[in-house]
């Protein structure tokens, strides 16, 4: 069994979506869910790191996450203008 924490940038940005952006990123997590590995692993300031990348709306959003074995930890989530850099900053 996979649990899964969500850190307070990710609440954060997840609560300023609409319904349904908000249903969207459901699917996405249940996806990252079941395989972990889908998601880019990133290198340098954020190694360990990875970005997961999907479609609302015709616009690409990106869920940052790491996980362990049991645990899956989201990060953050927006789109792709200053993603990296806010990410930078959170962690």
């Amino acid at each position: 069994m996979i649990t899964i924490v969500q850190k307070p940038s990710f609440r954060k940005n997840y609560k300023k979506l609409h319904i349904e952006e908000k249903e969207a990123v459901d699917v996405a997590i249940k996806t990252i869910a079941k395989n972990p590995e889908l998601g880019e692993l990133k290198k340098g300031d954020l190694a360990g790191l990875s970005v997961y990348k999907f479609k609302v709306n015709n616009q690409q959003k990106l869920l940052a996450y790491t996980h362990h074995k049991t645990q899956i930890v989201l990060i953050g989530l927006g789109t792709h203008e200053n993603f990296y850099r806010d990410l930078k900053k959170t962690l």
